[in-house]
């Protein structure tokens, strides 16, 4: 093992020990000295190494939790990226989807809606079709993370952007929902010209073209009941409904599946 530099004396039994020029020639490259320091550091890394541990055995058994309330297992390959999205998990480094306001409209001084352009941009999709529309979320967000935590061919951990989004489907009177849904991650701009590939070859890369968006905002958990609730308050709102599509919405969630209050959108895509 290389040390740090040439230590000129080492702590012992009798006090500091003097080491002449003369012996430094003949020292042993793992000197009692360095021999401690690296049993040391063995040590702090050992510990380090079960801290980390320790971290991930918690918070896998949190989502292991949180998953089994929605009939979903979490298995045990997800407990690494959960920990690395827990710990990039900072607010401040969150990027944005960007789009541009092109109205708000108010009554009373409540929020009823915006209307929002979004461009051209490439998403990370997977498709899913469980039974539950929270099954399908939390399922597909799990293989999301994998790509996000550094399972594609950059090997780099590629950072959160927010919302993710879900495409849910109804049928033409929107009063039922279907159960084939798709999960997207926007890619961060530095990512938008050369997408790193998934391993996954469930996740596909594919380029939205530019959209306007009507978006209203809710809290609590997305499931098919109040997400059929949100639509049709919408589109009680909205002026000209008959602009926009009929039979496919967007969730935007901007917190995590496991979160109790969940932050959402719901989205109606003007046609093109």
């Amino acid at each position: 093992m290389e040390t740090g530099g040439c230590r000129m004396g080492g702590a012992g039994p009798g006090g500091p020990a003097a080491i002449t020029l003369e012996e430094l020639d003949g020292l042993a490259e793992e000197s009692p000295d360095s021999a401690y320091h690296s049993h040391g550091s063995s040590l702090e890394e050992e510990a380090a190494e079960r801290m980390d541990d320790e971290e991930q055995e918690r918070l896998l058994s949190y989502w292991q939790s949180v998953g089994r309330g929605h009939q979903v297992d979490v298995p045990r390959d997800m407990a690494e990226p959960i920990q690395q999205l827990t710990r990039n998990n900072n607010p401040q480094e969150r990027q944005s989807i960007p789009f541009t306001l092109i109205q708000r409209k108010e009554k009373l001084g409540d929020l009823l809606y915006e209307k929002r352009h979004y461009g051209k941009a490439k998403w990370a999709c997977i498709k899913m079709k469980e039974k539950q529309y929270e099954q399908s979320i939390c399922l597909g967000f799990m293989k999301l993370m994998r790509y996000i935590c550094e399972q594609n061919s950059s090997g780099l951990y590629l950072g959160i952007t927010v919302p993710i989004v879900t495409i849910v489907h109804t049928n033409e009177a929107q009063s039922a929902m279907s159960q084939a849904v798709t999960v997207a991650y926007y890619l961060p701009e530095v990512l938008q010209d050369q997408p790193p590939h998934p391993f996954d070859s469930d996740i596909i890369i594919e380029e939205w073209p530019a959209t306007i968006v009507y978006s209203r905002s809710f809290r609590g958990i997305t499931n098919e009941d109040s997400i059929m609730r949100e639509i049709n308050l919408l589109a009680a709102i909205l002026e000209s409904p008959e602009l926009c599509l009929r039979d496919t919405f967007i969730i935007a969630g901007y917190t995590n599946p496991a979160a109790a209050n969940r932050h959402n959108e719901i989205w109606f895509l003007q046609r093109p």
